[in-house]
């Protein structure tokens, strides 16, 4: 038999297993080995005096647990051979790009001018550690792109979402934890974006794509209208049937050459932003309040949104993306450019 459960709870309840157990064994008038559950959603409401935790669970009495996903990497068609799809830029715009061509029975074919996920940490170490700047290998440029190593916060304000429990489900398929399928603001952490990323990559591979690291497209041929090919720094070319730019808005050398090439780019409005940082236990206990001590609740959130006057004009003031328990990296992609962000580990425990 199976149950839906919307239940409200104490953070002792919500996020012990065993106390969640036992509620949901009175909840369901059935004995603790009897009963298994999907967790489905949870959000804490710290609105009230007492912080209470919305969960929302499939329960399954005395029958077994199904699968939590339904999407299986294996079932993707090996494109070895189809026609190809060229795509510039390996980061999760490139990458996801990827995965659905091979899953539309097209071959992927990814340049990325950056290095894989691995040799990137050298690169990363001499930027925090002695100042100097690989211009192709950075915090934004290389495998996965400024999402590797990043907070990788799995939520957007966008209208135009797409399939998202898709996309959360593949993640958890290469390696990412169930919870990011239930958390109203799921987050998988900079420590272990890497390996997920690495994943990811195997999977494109082992199903007949291709990804170039350490090449960088400087032209592209047009005919009739149409790519047709792709010219590489060292010279070479390579051919497909389609180009995708997944460039990202650093490679400010792929908005040149469009221009160049006489392909329409139209400008887009842009926010100027800062990051600010202070201690995760003042956060807490904002959000919080006499609860901050609590072991159960995990490191408090927030966002601000306020309208200003300026010029005569409402101005929208708000809190683009918020680290829990982070701190700030320099993101520059060239030598003395000061450009920053934001990233938090998994456990999002940093002061």
């Amino acid at each position: 038999m199976q149950q839906l459960l919307e239940l409200c709870l104490s953070p002792e309840q919500a996020y012990d297993q065993d106390n969640l157990r036992s509620v949901v064994s009175q909840k369901t008038d059935c004995g603790q080995d009897q009963i298994q559950w999907h967790l489905l959603g949870r959000s804490i409401d710290a609105r009230g005096s007492q912080i209470k935790v919305n969960l929302r669970l499939q329960a399954y009495i005395k029958e077994s647990l199904p699968p939590r996903i339904t999407y299986d990497k294996h079932q993707l068609p090996f494109v070895g051979n189809k026609p190809v799809c060229l795509i510039i830029g390996a980061g999760p715009a490139g990458i996801f790009a990827a995965l659905e061509l091979i899953a539309q029975g097209i071959k992927p074919i990814i340049i990325e001018r950056g290095k894989d996920v691995q040799a990137r940490r050298k690169d990363l170490a001499n930027i925090n550690k002695a100042n100097i700047v690989n211009a192709e290998s950075n915090y934004c440029f290389g495998e996965g792109g400024a999402g590797t190593y990043s907070d990788g916060k799995l939520y957007t304000r966008s209208t135009k979402r797409g399939n998202v429990v898709e996309i959360l489900e593949m993640m958890v398929d290469h390696g990412a934890n169930e919870d990011i399928l239930a958390e109203a603001h799921p987050h998988i952490g900079t420590n272990k974006l890497p390996k997920l990323v690495a994943a990811l990559r195997e999977t494109i591979l082992e199903h007949g794509g291709e990804i170039h690291f350490n090449s960088k497209m400087v032209d592209f041929t047009i005919v009739n209208e149409r790519v047709t090919s792709i010219t590489l720094e060292e010279g070479s070319k390579i051919s497909g049937e389609a180009l995708i730019l997944a460039t990202g808005h650093s490679a400010r050398d792929i908005f040149e050459l469009l221009n160049t090439k006489n392909v329409l780019i139209e400008a887009k409005p842009f926010a100027i932003g800062m990051r600010v940082e202070h201690p995760q236990a003042l956060i807490n206990q904002i959000q919080y309040k006499k609860h901050a001590s609590n072991p159960y609740l995990p490191s408090a959130a927030y966002s601000l949104v306020e309208q200003v006057a300026f010029k005569g004009q409402e101005k929208g003031v708000f809190s683009f993306c918020m680290c829990p328990g982070g701190f700030i990296v320099p993101a520059s992609t060239a030598q003395n450019e000061l450009v920053v962000n934001g990233m938090s580990p998994s456990r999002r425990d940093g002061k």
